[in-house]
């Protein structure tokens, strides 16, 4: 969620120029194949952009390998100083658990989304979108699918030495419906943390600086979506609580479905409540821009 803000101002000049060809005829026509032309095309600057960050990418997940050791060493002493495992979870299955989460944390996570929206609004680029026929929200979709592409790609080889690396405790599925089940619940948990990032970037249209706000968000997440231990070692009385809520689903939830230690009913539930939440977080997303924009039209933005 922090740091750089670069591709987001090329994209934006591309994507003024591409409307000097395309644009007419989405606006006229409504031409479908125009309008998906229009955001495969900003999906393509958005890799190109994002690809001059590559080794930044690879940088950051090699140093990002330290705090995962850090972990590893962590429990390894608590589980040797216990004697016995946590709520199912022994050694081995909390270092698989940490390496599944270290791969989704680059495949779904935003990174400078907010920084980027909010840097548009605040220097006046988003006027660009309010006289364009061009859809903000699939516009900077089209841009999140492009960076965490790239930034997937671009980490793959240390997740796959780590893998290696820590192999004895990685347990495949044999299902392959844990699979696709899997794959399915990742691409809701992308959705949900975009939708998520965008509403937050949206406040700054209301506020001048978002950054608290982003922290406040960031600290819930971190602590209960699943990155810093699993949901399961939580009291019962927490987890009952957290599962109403969107933070397990932004990362915990597709998780333990690899590890298959969510089945049956649990299952269709938790998928329930996901695209519940990812529906709910688009709708607001949506709306804040709405608001949003009448809002800065009405100020002289």
């Amino acid at each position: 969620m922090r740091g750089r803000a670069g591709y987001c101002r090329t994209a934006d000049s591309y994507v003024r120029d591409l409307f000097k060809a395309d644009a007419q005829r989405v606006l006229s026509g409504m031409n479908l194949t125009a309008a998906t032309k229009i955001y495969l095309r900003v999906f393509d600057v958005g890799l190109q952009n994002t690809f001059v960050y590559r080794w930044n990418f690879f940088i950051r997940s090699i140093f990002g390998i330290l705090p995962l050791l850090g972990t590893v060493f962590i429990w390894g002493a608590i589980f040797e100083a216990k004697g016995q495992g946590i709520n199912s979870f022994d050694y081995g299955s909390v270092v698989f658990y940490f390496l599944l989460v270290l791969f989704l944390q680059g495949l779904v996570t935003p990174t400078d989304d907010e920084w980027e929206v909010a840097n548009d609004i605040r220097e006046g680029q988003i006027g660009t979108f309010i006289v364009k026929p061009i859809d903000y929200v699939l516009y900077r979709f089209s841009l999140f699918c492009s960076n965490r592409l790239l930034y997937a790609a671009m980490t793959l080889p240390v997740v796959v030495i780590l893998f290696f690396c820590y192999r004895q405790y990685v347990v495949w599925p044999t299902d392959w419906f844990v699979w696709l089940i899997a794959i399915w619940s990742t691409a809701m948990a992308a959705l949900l943390q975009f939708f998520i990032s965008l509403s937050i970037a949206f406040l700054a249209f209301w506020m001048l600086e978002i950054s608290t706000v982003v922290f406040i968000i960031y600290s819930f997440e971190y602590f209960l979506s699943g990155q810093m231990f699993p949901i399961a070692f939580m009291p019962a009385v927490v987890r009952d609580v957290l599962v109403w809520l969107p933070f397990p689903y932004e990362l915990s939830f597709p998780v333990v479905v690899f590890m298959e230690r969510v089945q049956g009913a649990e299952i269709w539930s938790g998928l329930a409540i996901q695209a519940f939440w990812v529906v709910v977080t688009g709708f607001m997303a949506k709306a804040m821009w709405r608001i949003g924009l009448n809002y800065y039209e009405t100020v002289g933005g």
